[in-house]
């Protein structure tokens, strides 16, 4: 297996675009005004999500809600429950709410009342804010909110992020924050979408955006584990072409696929994630890369690095439909104790790996002082 160790990454990866969905395929031609019902301008992408019957809706509605109601019950005594209707899909009306709580973001709010408050009206680090204001034009700007330079939408996602990097200073800001805050600016007001920035950074991805990003390259190396159980033609195929984790799944986990699956996916996959953690952005991982490279005839016809990557950059959009990409993440024959298992074995490896680099560096400083000529008297 592919050694992390030898990859070296900075701040700057959080900015790749690898197997993005193009602005064209999320809508960023905005010349018709014509806008969907997730508020981007001018999609003309053929729409494979499933419109539930407004009844049905309805009846889901009122189930989140008397769930929300009492939702300490639920958390504790029905979990189950919670796991299944985030699996079926929370209704559009509901979502916002529902992924404060699945976050723990509403708890935040409750107990730090002014602290966003006091964030956004504080300074922010020049060199982070310089950095954010940068990239707000590059974050979904197609979608009625972000579509304006000076708009209401982008001036939202500058606070949120400056005072993300204010909240956490060891971590700042890394680009790929961005995307996730925009998404949630798109369900709810600026305050509650800082509060779900936090839990998602601090609880959910701890270390993805810390420097040296060493958390993202040891997840890597779990998901190539895994892949190895989920179909071995595959995983020796990845490993004969020398093709890193970290040159595919980086912006995959560190957006939360937010920048690689359609949207109406992308919220499907926020919702599991939000309730079951990070074990969801592993599966639907595996997931793409079962079903990009499930035939034969795709794997002859990638015999190197470059034809490889470029099938994950073009990925059929109908392989990332929702209700077929969540209906094989469901199916996928991983358990936690699979992937725990996996995380042991990649830290024992990465411990080891240390222990041994500070040995060589021991018996190379040692090796240099036995060199050094003795002073005459």
């Amino acid at each position: 297996m592919a050694s992390s160790s030898n990859v070296s990454i900075d701040e700057s990866d959080c900015d790749t675009t690898y197997n993005s969905i193009t602005p064209e395929q999320n809508g960023v031609t905005a010349t018709d005004g014509v806008v969907d019902r997730f508020g981007f301008i001018g999609n003309k992408n053929p729409n494979y999500s499933t419109i539930l019957p407004v009844e049905v809706l309805r009846h889901r509605e009122l189930k989140w809600l008397e769930m929300l109601e009492n939702w300490d019950l639920f958390m504790t005594k029905k979990y189950k429950k919670v796991r299944e209707r985030c699996r079926k899909g929370i209704p559009p009306a509901i979502r916002a709410r529902a992924w404060q709580y699945l976050c723990g973001a509403k708890f935040y709010m409750d107990n730090y009342r002014h602290k966003f408050t006091e964030l956004d009206s504080a300074a922010g680090d020049p060199r982070c804010v310089d950095d954010i204001k940068k990239d707000l034009h590059r974050q979904f700007p197609s979608h009625e909110i972000f579509v304006k330079s000076q708009g209401h939408g982008q001036a939202d996602l500058f606070r949120i992020l400056k005072a993300y990097s204010l909240f956490n200073p060891t971590v700042g800001y890394c680009q790929a924050q961005a995307p996730i805050a925009a998404a949630l600016l798109m369900h709810m007001p600026a305050e509650q979408a800082f509060w779900c920035l936090v839990a998602i950074c601090e609880k959910y991805l701890p270390g993805y955006y810390s420097p040296g990003l060493e958390a993202i390259q040891i997840d890597g190396e779990i998901l190539f584990g895994l892949m190895k159980k989920v179909s071995p033609t595959i995983y020796k195929h990845l490993k004969k072409q020398r093709v890193e984790p970290i040159l595919y799944m980086t912006e995959w986990f560190m957006c939360a696929f937010s920048r690689t699956l359609p949207w109406s996916t992308v919220l499907r996959v926020w919702d599991m994630f939000l309730c079951e953690g990070v074990k969801i952005l592993f599966k639907v991982a595996l997931v793409i890369l079962k079903t990009v490279f499930a035939r034969a005839e795709t794997l002859k016809n990638c015999p190197s690095m470059y034809e490889t990557l470029e099938c994950l950059r073009h990925i059929p959009v109908e392989y990332l439909q929702d209700d077929y990409l969540i209906y094989q993440v469901l199916k996928l024959n991983i358990t936690e104790h699979d992937m725990e298992k996996e995380h042991q074995k990649q830290i024992a490896k990465r411990r080891a790996l240390r222990e041994q680099q500070m040995m060589q560096e021991s018996l190379n400083g040692t090796s240099k002082k036995s060199k050094v000529p003795h002073s005459k008297d």
